[in-house]
C-alpha cells in the first residue's frame, strides 16, 4: 500500500523527563515543585507519603494549617518534612490540633477562672496560703454572680394569677353557714352509720362542689371507715351509664356491659352488707340524669332508705325545685326525701372579699386596686354573682397589665431588686383594665357595628338567633329543643329564600353561639332533644340587629 505521508516531512521531537528520581536528588532539590501530572508516574519509596491531588483532601499539617506565619496566597502542594512542623510522634491519622497559643477563640470564663485558680495554686506551694484562700473565693463569687445577675420584674403578677385560679382553696369566705350544715350532716351520717341523701342547688359559680370538696378533703384527715365516689354526669354517655360507673368505681373493675337487673341487684346487694364503710356517692350536675320516667333519680333516691343501707347520697345541679318538680314522688313518700340547701348567688361584697382574700395571699401591697376590686364585684353581682367569673375577669385584667410591664422591663442587678415577697409592684391593675375585660367578655355581644364585625358573626348564625327570639315568643318558653329550633330556623330561611344548612351542621352553629356567650345549650343523648335558651335579653339583640334590613324584615314578619 502507498505511503500517504512524504518521506520529507519532519517530525518533532518533544523533550522527555526523567520517569525516575533518586531519593538523594530529591532532598537535594527542595525547592523543585512537583508536577501534579507526573506524581503518578513517579515511583516512590514505601516510607515516603504520596499528597492527593486535591489541596481539600489533605491534613492541616500539608497544608501548613498549623505554621504560626500562614502565607497570603494559596499553600503550596509540598510534603510535610519540607516546610510542615515536625510531627513524626503524631500518629497515622491525624486530626487538626489547636494549640493554646494559635487559637483565635478568646478563652470562656471558667477557663480564665480555671487559669486563675492555677497560678493560685502555685502561689501557695510558694508559702502564700492566706492570700491564695481569700483569691480562691473571688472567682467562685463571680461566677455565681454571672449565673443569677439579672431578675426581671413582675413576678408579683405570676403570683397574683396563680391565686385568683378556680381551683378548690383553702378558705372559702362568705360560704361560712353552707359548709357547717354540710359538715354536720355528713358528720351525722358517717359517724353514726345512717343513710340520707342532701340536694344541694344553686345557680353556677356559688361554691356548691367546691365547699363539698373542701369539707370532704378534710374529713378525710379526721374521720376514717368511708369510700367517697365523685362523678360529672356530664361526662355519662347516657342517664343509664351512672350505675355502670358506680359499679367500677366500688369494685375497682371496668364493666363494659349496659346497666340491667342483675347489675342493680349487684349495687344493692353491695349497699345493703352489713360489713363494709359507709359509701358517699356525689352526683355533680345530676339534672342531667333526666331520663324516660326519672327511673334513674328514683332509684339513687330509694336506695338510701334500703334496709341496712350504707349509702349518702349527695347530688348537685343548678335546678332548685329538680326534686320537686322533677320527682313528685319523693313528696309522698316522706322517709325519702332529700335534705335541701339552696347556694344563693354571691353579693358585691362577697365578691369583694373573696378577691381581696385570695390577692392578700401573695404580698402586702395589692396587684389589684380597691376600686378595681369593687368596679369588678359590682358588674360580676348584677349579672350572674358567679365568683368564677369575676376570678377570670381579674386574671385577665392582670394579664394585660403583665404584658404591657414586660415590654417596658429594663433588666436590673440583683443587688437592686428586693426579694419577691417585699417586691413593690411595677403597675397596678386599675378600673380601666378591669372595664376593658367586661366589655371584651361580658359586653354588647351581639354589637356589629364595628368594621369587621360582620365576618365574626356570619349570616347563618343571624337567622338562628332570630328564629330562638321568634320561637320563644310563640310559644312563651324560654328553652326550646333542638328538633323545634331547627324546624322554625328552616321555615324562615325557606320564606327568604335562603339556603339552610342541615341538623348536624345546626348543631354546630348553636355551638358556636354558645362559645360566643349568646346561647346555652342542655345537651341530650339525642341531638334533637338538646335544650336551648337565650343567654342573653331579646331586647338587646333587637337593638344590635333591627338596623340590618334583612335580619330586621325576619324579625318583623315573624315565623311563617
Amino acid at each position: 500500500m502507498p505511503r500517504t505521508r512524504s518521506q520529507s516531512q519532519a517530525t518533532i521531537n518533544f523533550p522527555k523527563k526523567k520517569l525516575s528520581r533518586t531519593l538523594d536528588k530529591a532532598k537535594n532539590c527542595s525547592d523543585t515543585k512537583l508536577e501534579p501530572t507526573h506524581v503518578q508516574a513517579i515511583p516512590r519509596s514505601p516510607c515516603e507519603k504520596i499528597l492527593p491531588l486535591s489541596p481539600r483532601k489533605r491534613l492541616g499539617a500539608d497544608n501548613l494549617c498549623n505554621t504560626p506565619r500562614l502565607p497570603s496566597c494559596s499553600p503550596p502542594k509540598q510534603g510535610k518534612k519540607e516546610n510542615g512542623p515536625p510531627s513524626s510522634h503524631m500518629p497515622k491519622g491525624r486530626k487538626l490540633v489547636f494549640d493554646n497559643q494559635l487559637t483565635v477563640k478568646s478563652p470562656s470564663k471558667r477557663e480564665q477562672a480555671s487559669i486563675h485558680q492555677n497560678k493560685i495554686l502555685s502561689s501557695v506551694r510558694k508559702g502564700q496560703e492566706i492570700t491564695t484562700n481569700s483569691e480562691l473565693r473571688c472567682p467562685l463569687e463571680k461566677e455565681s454572680e454571672c449565673i443569677g445577675l439579672f431578675k426581671q420584674e413582675g413576678s408579683c403578677y405570676q403570683q397574683a394569677k396563680l391565686v385568683l385560679n378556680t381551683a378548690v382553696p383553702d378558705r372559702l369566705p362568705a360560704r361560712e353557714t353552707e359548709m357547717d350544715v354540710i359538715r354536720s350532716f355528713l358528720r351525722e351520717h358517717i359517724c353514726g352509720k345512717k343513710a340520707g341523701s342532701l340536694y344541694l342547688s344553686g345557680a353556677p359559680g356559688t361554691g356548691k362542689t367546691a365547699c363539698l370538696s373542701r369539707i370532704l378533703q378534710d374529713l378525710k384527715k379526721e374521720l376514717k371507715g368511708f369510700k367517697t365516689i365523685m362523678l360529672n354526669c356530664m361526662s355519662l354517655r347516657s342517664a343509664q351509664a351512672v350505675f355502670p360507673a358506680i359499679a367500677q368505681e366500688i369494685c375497682q373493675e371496668g364493666v363494659s356491659r349496659p346497666a340491667g337487673k342483675d347489675m342493680m341487684r349487684k349495687l344493692e346487694k353491695h349497699m345493703t352488707s352489713e360489713k363494709g364503710p359507709m359509701v358517699v356517692l356525689v352526683l355533680d350536675e345530676m339534672d342531667q340524669l333526666d331520663s324516660k320516667g326519672q327511673d334513674v333519680l328514683y332509684t339513687l333516691f330509694e336506695w338510701p332508705w334500703l334496709s341496712n343501707s350504707r349509702l349518702v347520697l349527695i347530688g348537685i345541679a343548678n335546678t332548685l325545685d329538680l326534686t320537686d318538680r322533677i320527682l313528685p314522688r319523693l313528696q309522698a313518700r316522706e322517709k325519702c326525701k332529700p335534705q335541701l340547701l339552696n347556694f344563693p348567688p354571691y353579693t358585691r361584697n362577697q365578691i369583694a372579699t373573696i378577691l381581696q382574700d385570695r390577692l392578700s395571699q401573695v404580698s402586702r401591697d395589692q396587684v389589684l386596686d380597691n376600686a378595681a376590686i369593687q368596679f369588678c364585684a359590682r358588674k360580676v353581682s348584677a349579672v350572674s354573682g358567679d365568683v368564677r367569673k369575676a376570678l377570670d375577669v381579674c386574671r385577665r385584667a392582670i394579664e394585660i397589665v403583665e404584658s404591657d410591664v414586660k415590654s417596658q422591663t429594663i433588666l436590673k442587678p440583683l443587688s437592686e431588686c428586693k426579694s419577691s415577697s417585699e417586691a413593690l409592684v411595677p403597675k397596678r391593675v386599675g378600673l380601666t383594665h378591669i372595664s376593658r375585660v367586661i366589655s371584651e367578655v361580658d359586653g354588647n355581644r351581639m354589637t356589629l357595628g364595628q368594621e369587621g364585625a360582620q365576618d365574626s358573626f356570619p349570616l347563618q348564625q343571624k337567622i338562628l338567633v332570630c328564629s330562638l327570639v321568634l320561637l320563644s315568643r310563640q310559644l312563651k318558653i324560654k328553652e326550646v329543643t333542638m328538633g323545634k329550633l331547627y324546624e322554625a330556623y328552616s321555615n324562615v330561611c325557606r320564606k327568604q329564600q335562603v339556603a339552610s344548612v342541615d341538623q348536624s351542621e345546626c348543631l354546630s352553629l348553636s355551638e358556636l353561639l354558645e362559645a360566643r356567650g349568646i346561647l346555652g345549650l342542655k345537651k341530650n343523648k339525642e341531638a334533637r332533644f338538646t335544650k336551648v335558651f337565650l343567654k342573653i335579653e331579646e331586647k338587646e339583640i333587637e337593638h344590635a340587629l333591627k338596623d340590618k334590613a334583612f335580619i330586621g324584615n325576619i324579625l318583623t314578619t315573624g315565623l311563617p
